[in-house]
C-alpha cells in the first residue's frame, strides 16, 4: 500500500527567530512523519533553474539566516504587480552537501523540498490586486497540502487545508498591525476556496463559525501538540547547575513570563501586578520586543520607572533549549494574555510540571482546564491575588504541577497524530466532486 503523501509550507520555518507558527509547522511535520507519511516542504526562498543542483542546494540553505523572504524594494514592487498566474515550484536537492546541523530543527525531516523565490509575497500581491489565490504545480503533488497560516496560495492536484490559529485581528484589532480589510477578505477566501480549514481550539473554531458563518463540517479543531525532548525538565541537580551557569537563577526562586512583548500578551498589567504584589522573587521576562512594546514596559523604563522595577529582568529572545531550562525551573509561569488561540508556552510549562497562571479570556481556560490559576487579565487586583497565592501556597503549586502534567497529555504527540489521521481519512474518503470538503 503506498504511503500517504502530504505537504507543509515553510512560511516561517526558515527564520532564525521563528514564531509560534514555525513551531506549529515543525511539530506538524514530525507528527505526519510519525504516521509514516511522505512529506513535502514548500518554501518561499529563491533558487533558479539555471543553476546546477549543488548550487541550488547551497543557495537555498544560504537564506536560512535571513528574513522569511528577501524582501527587496524591487521584489515587493514586482510581487504587488504580478498577476496570480500558475507557477511551477522547483525542487531543491537534499544531497547532504550542506552541513545542516547548525540549523537545528529549522528544516524538518521532509522527503522533498520545493521552492519559489518570493512565493508568499507574490501570493499576497496577487490576492490584493485580483482576489485570486496563486496556483502552484509540482510533480507528483501531495494528496493533502497543509498551509500553516491563512495564505492565498494553493497546490493544484491536492486538497488544500488552511490553518486559522485565531481571529485576534478581528476580536482584538487594537492589539495587532494587520490590515483588517485584507485579513477579512483572506479569511473569507480561505473558507470559500479552501478544501478545509483547521484550527487549534474549540474557542477559535467557535469564533470562525460565529464571525464568518462558516459551515461547521468544513472547520476542524485539531488542537496542537507539545513536543518536548525526553528529560526536558531535567533532574534537580542538573537543572539547578544550568540555571545558575546560564542565568544566575535558582530553581523555584523566580516567576517567568514567556512571549513577545506586545499588547496581546498583557505584560504591562502583569508587571503592574507583580510590582504591587510584594513578592520577593524576581520576574523574568523571556521574549523579544514587538509592536507597542514601549507601552507594555512603561513601568520599567526611563524616568517613569516604578519602584522595584529592578526586580523585573528582561532576557529577550532565547533558543528553545535555554527557554525550556527557564520554564522547568520557574516557581510559576505567568501567562495572563488578553487572547490566545491555543497557548503553547503554557502547555509546555504544564507538561514539565511547572505551575501556571493564565487568563480567563480566549482559549486559555479551555486549554488549561483545572490545571492552572485562572485570572481576569483586565483586572490587576485579580492578577495580584493569583501571584500571591502561587508564591505563598506550596500545596497549590504541588497540585498544579501534578494536574498540569495530566492535562498536557491531551496534547501529546500521540493524541495529535490520531486527530490528524482521522481528519485525513475523512477528507480523502469523500468522493471527488471538485467542491471544498
Amino acid at each position: 500500500m503506498p504511503r500517504k503523501h502530504v505537504g507543509v509550507d515553510g512560511f516561517n520555518l526558515a527564520m532564525t527567530h521563528g514564531t509560534g507558527v514555525a513551531t506549529y509547522g515543525r511539530v506538524l511535520v514530525k507528527a505526519l512523519r510519525g504516521l509514516d507519511y511522505a512529506v513535502d516542504g514548500v518554501y518561499g526562498l529563491g533558487v533558479a533553474r539555471r543553476h546546477p543542483p549543488a548550487v541550488r542546494e547551497a543557495l537555498f540553505f544560504a537564506q536560512f539566516d535571513e528574513a522569511r523572504e528577501r524582501r527587496t524594494l524591487l521584489r515587493r514592487m514586482r510581487s504587488a504587480l504580478a498577476p496570480p498566474m500558475r507557477r511551477r515550484l522547483l525542487e531543491v536537492p537534499l544531497s547532504g552537501l550542506v552541513k545542516r546541523e547548525a540549523l537545528g530543527g529549522r528544516l524538518p525531516a521532509f522527503d522533498r523540498v520545493f521552492a519559489l523565490g518570493g512565493l508568499f509575497d507574490l501570493a499576497a500581491g496577487g490576492f490584493r490586486r485580483h482576489g485570486r489565490f496563486l496556483r502552484l504545480t509540482l510533480p507528483n503533488p501531495p494528496a493533502i497540502m497543509h498551509w500553516t497560516y491563512p495564505l492565498p496560495v494553493r497546490i493544484e492536484g491536492a486538497l488544500n487545508l488552511y490553518t486559522l490559529h485565531d481571529l485576534v485581528p478581528m476580536r482584538l484589532p487594537f492589539t495587532t498591525l494587520d490590515d483588517r480589510p485584507y485579513y477579512d477578505r483572506l479569511i473569507r477566501a480561505c473558507l470559500k476556496q479552501g478544501d478545509h480549514v483547521v484550527t487549534v481550539s474549540e474557542t477559535s473554531r467557535r469564533d470562525i463559525l460565529d464571525i464568518y458563518g462558516a459551515n461547521p463540517a468544513r472547520v476542524t479543531n485539531g488542537y496542537q501538540a507539545v513536543d518536548l525532548p525526553e528529560g526536558a525538565d531535567g533532574d534537580a541537580g542538573t537543572l539547578g547547575e544550568r540555571l545558575r551557569t546560564l542565568f544566575g537563577l535558582e530553581v523555584g526562586e523566580y516567576f517567568l513570563f514567556v512571549g513577545a512583548i506586545e499588547p496581546k500578551k498583557n505584560l504591562g498589567r502583569l508587571i503592574e501586578a507583580y510590582l504591587s504584589a510584594g513578592v520577593d522573587r524576581p520576574l523574568i521576562v523571556a521574549g523579544p520586543r514587538a509592536w507597542k512594546a514601549e507601552g507594555e514596559l512603561r513601568l520599567l523604563e526611563g524616568a517613569a520607572a516604578a519602584p522595584g522595577a529592578e526586580r523585573v529582568r528582561r532576557l529577550g529572545w532565547l533558543p528553545a533549549d535555554h527557554l525550556r531550562i527557564l520554564v522547568a525551573g520557574a516557581r510559576a509561569v505567568l501567562s495572563p494574555s488578553l487572547y490566545e488561540g491555543f497557548g503553547l508556552p503554557m502547555v509546555e510549562a504544564m507538561a514539565m510540571g511547572t505551575p501556571v497562571m493564565t487568563s480567563a479570556e480566549g482559549a486559555s481556560p479551555e486549554i488549561a482546564g483545572d490545571a492552572a490559576v485562572i485570572v481576569d487579565p483586565y483586572d490587576v487586583r485579580d492578577i495580584v491575588a493569583g501571584l500571591r497565592r502561587l508564591d505563598a501556597d506550596a500545596g497549590l503549586r504541588r497540585d498544579l504541577s501534578a494536574a498540569g502534567r495530566t492535562r498536557a497529555q491531551a496534547f501529546s504527540m500521540s493524541a495529535y497524530r490520531e486527530r490528524l489521521a482521522r481528519l485525513h481519512e475523512r477528507l480523502l474518503a469523500r468522493p471527488s466532486t471538485g467542491d471544498p470538503v
